[in-house]
């Protein structure tokens, strides 16, 4: 490091020399963290509205999941599936009952379980429904983000996540996201070979884009009434990011399967499941699928504390109410003619900037400017979704932070 050097920008420097520059972060290098605020390198305090998305909605250095973690790191943290351990009967039945479901299949990252969801649905149409070989499809929307493996970016629509990734994989139809009219038609085109309908029940990488009330709960309906699996991606909306636990029942809506990720692992450790049905689930034998650290012991203890504060419905209850607040004021702020739009349920907000005032990563950077952290996504879009233990005055001020942002 140079003497006129910062240790920001000597890190910064160091991760841009020898790292893939496969994201392009704010500059900002953090050391430390707890609850809604950050530390960086050189001691400025941040607040964080992203919480790693919904990856922390218990807050950083959430002190229950600290000494979660800490106490299984003393007894064991890895057996493989080889074994058997002491957490995983809990971890499983816990989150099942959580889910009101019978049967979860852990893995390890939203990812992994996206790719678990579409090997069980293709595997449950092949074994339980009787579709022919090589015939499996499954229903997705536009504008999702279910990962970004070879297999799930074959069905994305976002050009910067699909290009140059060929060939891609088939046995995936897409329809407009909200539009149950299109799901009903997709469905009637060949249900003999469709499996599954996988969705989010909001759509957070497209903007925080929640689809028109009833839709949900037709898509629900359509698929019963077809023999069709529901597969509900609430790995960015579940676990109480929505102000209950699962978006899903904001209509009333139990899928056939919840995929579940990054708030499950506390911010501590990665931790995704599938849950549904002991005959979905069932048709897995073994041998046929799995994953090494899928189910790990330490994952198990930082998960079944996590399971346990929701089911006190603290952070839902506090989501819905801050959530409340959070979209009152910005929509306040969308009266005044630098906010064409805000999107969103609970403590998740998608929020279009007015083109002339700056793209989604000149308004991000400006708020870093001033201490608020936030994230872009698809132009002159920033998204908020802070921790479910933010303060209501710490809110407050970060919504100053914007509103001065945008007055500028």
């Amino acid at each position: 490091m140079t003497s006129t050097e910062r240790p920001s920008e000597h890190a910064i420097a160091a991760a841009e020399a020898h790292s893939a520059h496969n994201y392009h972060p704010l500059p900002v290098v953090v050391a430390s963290a707890e609850g809604a605020w950050m530390t960086d390198v050189e001691g400025r305090r941040y607040l964080d509205l992203l919480a790693g998305y919904s990856a922390l909605n218990f807050g950083h250095h959430n002190r229950r999941l600290i000494d979660a973690a800490k106490a299984q790191l003393e007894r064991v943290t890895l057996t493989s599936r080889a074994f058997h351990h002491d957490r995983f009967a809990a971890f499983c039945a816990e989150l099942a009952e959580l889910c009101g479901m019978e049967t979860v299949l852990p893995m390890n990252t939203g990812a992994e379980a996206i790719e678990t969801a579409i090997k069980t649905a293709r595997k449950w149409g092949y074994r339980v429904k009787g579709v022919p070989d090589g015939r499996a499809r499954i229903i997705v929307a536009d504008n999702n983000f279910h990962g970004r493996t070879t297999t799930i970016i074959s069905f994305s629509t976002d050009p910067e996540a699909r290009a140059d990734h060929g060939p891609y994989t088939p046995g995936f139809d897409i329809v407009p996201y909200g539009d149950l009219a299109a799901m009903e038609a997709a469905l009637d085109a060949g249900p003999e070979g469709t499996v599954a309908v996988l969705l989010e029940p909001i759509q957070g990488e497209a903007g925080v884009l929640v689809p028109p009330p009833g839709y949900l709960a037709g898509v629900r309906e359509l698929t019963r009434a077809r023999g069709v699996l529901f597969i509900a991606d609430e790995i960015q909306s579940g676990l109480g990011r929505t102000g209950k636990t699962f978006a899903c029942e904001h209509e009333g809506v139990v899928p056939d399967v919840y995929v579940l990720g990054k708030a499950l692992g506390g911010g501590v450790v990665p931790v995704s499941a599938v849950v549904s049905s002991a005959e979905v689930l069932g048709v897995h034998r073994p041998g046929e699928h799995g994953s090494t650290f899928g189910g790990n012991p330490l994952a198990c203890a930082v998960a079944l504390e996590v399971i346990a504060m929701l089911r006190t419905g603290e952070f839902q209850g506090r989501a819905a109410e801050l959530g409340e607040h959070l979209h009152r004021e910005l929509a306040h702020m969308a009266g005044g003619g630098a906010v064409e739009a805000v999107r969103g349920r609970g403590l998740w907000a998608g929020v279009d900037i007015e083109p002339s005032r700056g793209t989604g990563r000149q308004i991000s950077e400006r708020l870093m400017d001033r201490r608020v952290l936030v994230k872009d996504t698809h132009g002159s879009t920033i998204r908020i979704a802070p921790p479910l233990v933010i303060g209501k005055e710490d809110l407050d001020w970060g919504l100053d932070q914007l509103r001065a942002v945008l007055a500028e």
